[in-house]
């Protein structure tokens, strides 16, 4: 069986691009936008939703793809075309955004483990929002790439879960979606 997933074609660069979606809040919107995607063999590396505008029903749903420059514009294309979503912004293409990142990391360790834990938490600016006498969860916020520094780092000091949120992003500046 052929896979959707293969390399570009000679000469062509894969990057990656934050897409932020504004679209009605109604039941199987998500599922359309997943299904164009998996419909397409397009992958989602990072999928965050939630209402930003409760009194007009608006969820904002930011995800993270790659592809060369011609797939992106392809998925932007097709993302506009559905019916419930009103806009599409490339925060990558239109300049610097904000992006951040949450990550719940639990660590258990005794002795010196649970000293370097502590220690690399409070380098990395983690908040401690659960502690036992042989385990830490932390808070983080931050790039996800902060974010992988940390999961890496906490896996010398007995990392046993992660949990993370995905991108939340905007554009800088006065302008809004």
């Amino acid at each position: 069986m052929k896979s959707h997933y293969s390399e570009p074609p000679q000469g062509q660069i894969q990057a990656r691009h934050t897409l932020s979606v504004l679209v009605d809040n109604e039941p199987g919107v998500l599922a359309r936008i997943a299904g164009l995607f998996s419909g397409r063999g397009y992958n989602i590396e990072s999928l965050t939703v939630s209402e930003t505008e409760h009194e007009q029903h608006v969820s904002r749903i930011t995800i993270v793809t790659a592809g060369t420059a011609n797939v992106i514009e392809q998925i932007k294309h097709q993302l506009d075309r559905l019916v419930p979503v009103h806009r599409v912004t490339d925060l990558t293409a239109s300049g610097d955004a904000v992006e951040r990142e949450l990550a719940l990391v639990k660590v258990v360790g005794k002795g010196e483990q649970r000293v370097e834990a502590l220690r690399l938490s409070q380098a990395f600016g983690a908040r401690t929002v659960d502690a036992t006498l042989t385990s830490f969860v932390f808070e983080l916020t931050g790039t996800s790439e902060e974010i992988e520094r940390f999961i890496r780092l906490m896996a010398g000091c007995g990392l046993a879960e992660v949990s993370r949120t995905g991108i939340a992003a905007m554009g800088r500046g006065a302008e809004s979606m």
